[in-house]
């Protein structure tokens, strides 16, 4: 397989924070990949799904990992951001380029690795609802996909002087991660947020990375 893309001649510049910051050179995720694809057409046509080159860079590093590890495996990245950041609603945060939704790896009753199914009619797959063990008609949450989704951003960032900040996902969801192979090192290593979030996050991972970033321009 070649070497992952390269996006721009010069990296981007984040400014301010998640919550309140604007982004420099953004660059737009794939929309399909062997393993993976955006969470919509219509999103990725919008420009929501533009981030930080270094987390492209994470982000694309982690799912050729992810080829070898879980070959049968298939992943949808959601929501990131505009190409120079700003106000992201809905989302409060999404500002200057450290921050992507995951959606959920789901299988179906056959156990087949399957994409969550996102659609104008689900809000682009955000208002879907699991239940407490991971469950929706006949989708199961893959934990250990995700589990191992998340052990190769970590060490993908670490590669790349990139940092994980935390990791939002469903409190009581969270529970079934710890029987996961990769648990352990997450356990030691990445920041999951214990506070009920304002939305559930229960069909996506919420991801806050940290890179260096300038001051707010006023």
């Amino acid at each position: 397989m070649s070497s992952l893309p390269a996006f721009s001649a010069e990296e981007s510049i984040c400014f301010g924070e998640t919550r309140s910051g604007h982004l420099s050179g953004g660059v737009r995720l794939p929309r399909t990949g062997l393993n993976f694809s955006a969470y919509s057409d219509l999103g990725w046509i919008a420009g929501r799904t533009y981030v930080h080159s270094k987390i492209a860079e994470v982000v694309l590093a982690s799912y050729k990992a992810l080829q070898k590890t879980i070959p049968d495996a298939t992943f949808v990245y959601g929501e990131t951001g505009w190409k120079s950041g700003g106000s992201f609603k809905p989302h409060k945060t999404h500002q200057n380029g450290l921050s992507v939704d995951f959606m959920v790896p789901v299988r179906n009753s056959k156990g087949k690795s399957v994409p969550l199914p996102c659609s104008v009619f689900n809000k682009l797959g955000y208002s879907l609802e699991f239940d407490r063990r991971g469950r929706m008609d006949d989708l199961q949450i893959d934990f250990e996909a995700m589990t191992e989704h998340i052990y190769w951003l970590h060490k993908k960032a670490a590669e790349r002087g990139v940092k994980i900040w935390r990791v939002i996902f469903d409190p009581a969801l969270q529970k079934q991660l710890t029987g996961t192979s990769r648990w352990p090192y997450l356990e030691k290593y990445v920041q999951f947020s214990t506070r009920r979030s304002w939305v559930r996050h229960d069909e996506h991972y919420h991801v806050d990375f940290i890179v260096k970033c300038r001051a707010n321009q006023s």
